[in-house]
């Protein structure tokens, strides 16, 4: 039997001693830590609250956004650190075809659906399937039928692994039981390399392998087309400052990346992050074909772990995933899956300093 604890957060994170869901599950605090390298999580979302990792010199700094109080995840608005789904980002008008039936989704957006509806998987309590330590645990969700809208009843899970002493790797698994259903996961964390508490993310440099986007309208919603991001502000195939052209956009970035083929165990590198002050340094593998790239241009005074307040621009998101409201546009890479088929999504982080 794998060794199973509950570490209930009596502290300022979560100062509640435990919350009961209305499946009467307990909420709580679990730690994978390896000498320096810690990783903090709730099953509430199977929500990732930290990460504290050493800078050049040795320093340790919790280097994602969390909320303070448990209040405050249950309202959440901005998705810090969930696991969003069943179809992550945006689907158009709320509603889509599949098989020759139409489905009507719940819109949270204006008429737009994102990250799952109004209850999504980041606002549902997880079951806790095993923990280890100095080695994984692994959430369990069970998805039913007509949740949010969408067809049929789905097995979910997310495994969060410590490699080595520096290395982070999430797997999202998804069974359809009953019925094809759209599944799109994302890891939704904020990251700041400097210091959830150091202000803004501007100076960090970027390198992003992905040399197409998927345009969006006005609501953020992909047209249906494939453009190469060279000559534009979404260039950042060559490293560079995050806040070097990001005046050039009307809000900052919050756009889909087209990745590029690579091969390191069948998955994409998408993005190496560093900040020069700390000389930390985060780079990201996937298996996925698109990667979500936001400045947290929505974050407005808003209250985060420790009393500080984090403000626009104060973290970038990295979520890779399937392509949004790829459902609507069969040009897309199709994110279906058919009962009896698995949906696998991984990511893999390294981080070093120097």
């Amino acid at each position: 039997m794998p060794k199973i604890s509950i570490m209930f957060w009596c502290f300022l994170l979560l100062p509640l001693v435990f919350y009961r869901s209305q499946a009467n599950q307990k909420v709580g605090i679990f730690e994978l830590k390896k000498l320096d390298f810690s990783v903090k999580l709730t099953n509430y979302g199977a929500t990732m609250l930290s990460v504290v990792l050493p800078d050049k010199n040795g320093k340790l700094d919790d280097v994602v956004l969390a909320f303070e109080s448990l209040k405050d995840y249950s309202n959440d608005s901005v998705y810090f650190g969930a696991i969003v789904g069943r179809v992550a980002n945006r689907i158009g008008s709320a509603q889509f075809s599949l098989n020759g039936v139409h489905y009507k989704l719940v819109a949270n957006e204006g008429k737009n659906t994102l990250h799952g509806g109004l209850k999504g998987f980041s606002d549902v309590v997880w079951t806790v399937k095993s923990y280890i330590e100095d080695s994984h645990i692994t959430f369990t969700y069970n998805s039913l039928d007509g949740e949010q809208g969408f067809p049929g009843d789905l097995v979910v899970s997310v495994t969060y692994m410590l490699i080595e002493t520096n290395k982070l790797a999430i797997k999202m698994e998804a069974k359809a039981l009953n019925k094809a259903t759209p599944v799109n996961l994302a890891h939704h964390t904020y990251w700041n390399l400097h210091g959830h508490n150091s202000g803004d993310i501007l100076s960090h440099h970027l390198q992003l392998f992905g040399s197409n986007i998927t345009p969006v309208n006005d609501q953020l919603i992909p047209i249906g087309e494939i453009a190469p991001v060279k000559g534009t502000p979404y260039d950042f195939l060559e490293p560079q400052e995050i806040g070097s052209k990001i005046n050039e956009l009307p809000d900052g970035y919050d756009i889909n990346y087209v990745l590029d083929p690579s091969s390191y165990k069948n998955l994409r590198k998408a993005v190496v992050l560093r900040d020069s002050v700390s000389g930390r340094k985060l780079e990201l593998w996937t298996n996925m074909p698109g990667l979500q790239f936001y400045t947290s241009n929505k974050l407005n005074n808003v209250k985060g772990k420790d009393g500080f307040v984090y403000k626009k621009h104060a973290a970038v998101c990295l979520e890779t995933q399937g392509f949004p409201d790829a459902v609507n546009h069969p040009n897309f890479p199709s994110q279906v899956v058919k009962p009896g088929e698995t949906y696998l999504h991984v990511m893999v982080y390294r981080f070093t300093a120097a």
